[in-house]
């Protein structure tokens, strides 16, 4: 237990899709001796995983395009938001979530995963810790459409898109998720697209 942080205390806001708490609680900074009261709303759907298709010989990659609300909400005009796959761990490992969540949104079964890191992802108000992976796929791996479930209401567009104009995306500001910059960039930086 971290001795800084006393007198925690939670109340449940709201639980009707995820929960959201309000806390209570006083910290003790290293150069005030004296505790500080902090009040702070904490955004808790569980831990997710997401995962960045890639083709070596085609040198492309496998994005989704859907509607975001909040991405409207704050300046999109379209709400549109292209991503990679991603999805909560709903009780699966990482691995599990991230090769089921491929499938699902792009038909596309991949053999394996390899993991690139895990981030927190918003960390000043959510619990959520991200596992980030890549996926190398070939064409004979599509055995299924894609575009999410019906019944979870997912409407997506599976997007094979050339790395390097994916890349040049993120300057644009086409592509803005923060997960799909982030396995863009490790692409890029291990040099995996350019072997």
């Amino acid at each position: 237990m971290n001795k800084r942080i006393q007198n925690l205390e939670s109340n449940t806001l709201s639980d009707k899709t995820f929960l959201l708490k309000e806390y209570t609680f006083e910290y003790t900074h290293t150069d005030i001796h004296t505790p500080e009261k902090h009040l702070r709303e904490v955004y808790d759907h569980g831990d997710g995983a997401s995962v960045l298709l890639y083709n070596l010989t085609k040198k492309t990659v496998v994005l989704t395009q859907q509607f975001r609300l909040p991405t409207f909400l704050n300046g999109s005009k379209s709400g549109m938001s292209i991503e990679v796959c991603a999805g909560s761990l709903d009780g699966d490992t990482p691995e599990v979530c991230a090769k089921k969540e491929a499938l699902e949104e792009t038909g596309y079964d991949v053999n394996s995963v390899e993991k690139a890191f895990s981030v927190y992802a918003s960390p000043a108000t959510m619990t959520e810790i991200a596992h980030l992976f890549i996926a190398e796929y070939t064409d004979e791996m599509k055995i299924e459409r894609g575009g999410g479930l019906d019944h979870q209401e997912e409407y997506i567009d599976v997007l094979e898109i050339d790395f390097r104009k994916a890349f040049n995306m993120m300057e644009t500001g086409e592509i803005r998720d923060a997960r799909t910059v982030m396995l863009l960039q490790f692409l890029k930086i291990k040099d995996i697209m350019e072997s």
